[in-house]
């Protein structure tokens, strides 16, 4: 079940978009368009009542308010059916992380507050390119990559630690050696000092490994643009994202693979290692939007200009402003351990660094106005 916060933001979201004049209202009514349990709408009611969220009911209501009025959405005809994933992976090889399904036709994925593109094993991201089905490793990509850094890592640790009954070998560390190891260590900061070096050496050596290993994957042009895609979060079919970034409101519909070729080329992927005080992988797209299509008139871009004009019979399509010019979309990947130190194997948490607004293929559904905010 998700967290209170993500129960206010989706189905806040969702309620929004019901003709009803306030949330309370939608509340009191449990409109049977919105296909959840009645623990959820107790839950949901009770969390409304309770005020702590209220914020964040506020700029949910007004977004799904501005999917039913927007042209590009709903076209102010309330929706039959809404259902909520409530935090179920849907089945299937899809990456676009949808939350609402609206009549079983517009998807909405409902993003608050977050650069996260996913948190995978670092196997399915460098190996297997972010795909949702294959056959890559599931062990402990530190001891895989850097070894022999792991293991003196874990040698120090262990020594600092007091620990000296656990196996010499980290691989055979049963899961009580696990937490004995991580509850002995410090949770946050610093690590021991013997062990800062060996910390240091590990991040650097995973760096390497993992970026040469995904660019090495990646090197078919063809792998290249489908990785591009799914680090853009583009799904199969069109899909709009309904959230905040601590700026503005984000209302924004994401285009499908189909659509972005029509109106942009990649020109590069560059993956490069990271010091950052722990594993880490940057990685920058660098791409060209197309000249005038019919698909482009109503970009708004980059540079902040109004919505193009559409061109008069018989005259030429107009270009796209600053069509041809490299442009860049920035992200970083974080190899770090999940639950702790030495807990579990790491992962891989993939980070957008790029405004979620300025991404190639992220076309806005409305124009600015003043709306509830979730910042200052």
């Amino acid at each position: 079940m998700p967290d209170d916060r993500t129960t206010v933001t989706e189905l806040g979201t969702a309620l929004g978009m019901l003709p009803f004049e306030a949330p309370a209202a939608a509340l009191a009514a449990r409109p049977p368009e919105l296909a959840v349990a009645d623990e959820v709408w107790d839950r949901l009611s009770a969390l409304q009542r309770g005020g702590h969220f209220a914020e964040e009911f506020a700029a949910a209501w007004a977004n799904g308010r501005a999917f039913l009025q927007s042209p590009e959405a709903l076209r102010g005809r309330p929706p039959l059916l809404v259902e909520w994933t409530g935090g179920r992976r849907p089945p299937g090889d899809e990456v676009a992380p949808v939350d609402l399904r609206i009549d079983h036709v517009y998807l909405v994925s409902c993003k608050y507050l977050s650069r996260t593109i996913a948190n995978a094993s670092p196997a399915r991201l460098f190996d297997g390119l972010l795909t949702t089905t294959g056959d890559w490793s599931t062990g402990d990509w530190y001891q895989e990559v850097a070894p022999g850094a792991y293991r003196r890592l874990y040698g120090a640790c262990r020594e600092a630690a007091g620990l000296g009954d656990l196996p010499e070998d980290p691989s055979a560390m049963s899961r009580a050696d696990r937490r004995r190891l991580r509850l002995a260590l410090p949770e946050r900061g610093a690590y021991p000092p013997s062990a800062r070096a060996p910390y240091a050496e590990l991040c650097r050596e995973v760096s390497e490994a993992s970026a040469k290993r995904w660019a090495h994957n990646a090197s078919r042009a063809r792998a290249q643009e489908r990785l591009v895609w799914r680090l853009l979060r583009m799904g199969n079919a069109s899909y709009y994202v309904l959230g905040a970034d601590p700026h503005r409101p984000l209302r924004l519909r994401v285009a499908s693979p189909w659509d972005w070729r029509q109106a942009y080329q990649l020109v590069s992927l560059d993956i490069r290692p990271a010091e950052a005080g722990q594993p880490q992988v940057d990685w920058t797209v660098t791409y060209r939007a197309r000249c005038g299509t019919s698909r482009l008139r109503s970009i708004v871009s980059e540079a902040g200009t109004p919505p193009l004009p559409v061109a008069a019979a018989g005259q030429s399509e107009p270009l796209v402003p600053g069509a041809g010019q490299p442009r860049t979309v920035r992200g970083h990947v974080e190899v770090r351990w999940s639950h702790g130190r030495f807990a579990q194997p790491p992962e891989a948490k993939v980070y957008i660094d790029t405004p979620t607004d300025r991404l190639p293929g992220y076309f806005p559904i409305d124009a600015p106005s003043g709306q509830a905010h979730l910042w200052e």
